[in-house]
């Protein structure tokens, strides 16, 4: 197979990834946004709405009434910031990151049973291989 033009590949790659992620995606039970706020939180700890705004490149009264809808479903909690007493900290709840893991699981498990059921042994192979890849491509 003759070696494909970068271009090529970064357009199917687009294409194929922005597929597979919407349809992981389908598989939540939690709207996109308030997963995203969630994994964020557990993965970087504590923070102030306006810093979960920037992170999420969203208006920060937008953030504010999504960490409202957070705190009113008992997925996150707010504390009083330990340096800055003007401010409050937003972190992820026990519900939450039960909640969180739970919808980790859920698309992992569709991925995992889509891989076992679509591809040959050696597909997979492949697949692990690219995965190295793309994360190094992510990571420039």
């Amino acid at each position: 197979m003759p070696n494909p033009e970068p271009a090529a590949v970064a357009a199917e790659l687009r294409i194929a990834m922005g597929k597979l992620t919407r349809r992981v995606k389908h598989e939540d039970r939690i709207p996109h946004g308030q997963v995203s706020v969630l994994g964020t939180l557990d993965r970087d700890g504590a923070m102030t709405t306006s810093d979960l705004a920037a992170d999420q490149r969203v208006r920060p009264q937008s953030m504010a009434r999504a960490v409202g809808l957070l705190v009113d479903q008992g997925l996150v909690v707010r504390r009083a910031h330990p340096t800055d007493g003007r401010k409050t900290l937003v972190d992820l709840s026990p519900a939450g990151r039960t909640a969180l893991e739970a919808e980790r699981g859920r698309r992992a498990g569709w991925l995992a049973q889509a891989i076992e059921d679509e591809l040959t042994g050696e597909e997979r192979e492949v697949l692990a291989r690219s995965a190295a890849l793309m994360e190094r491509l992510a990571s420039r």
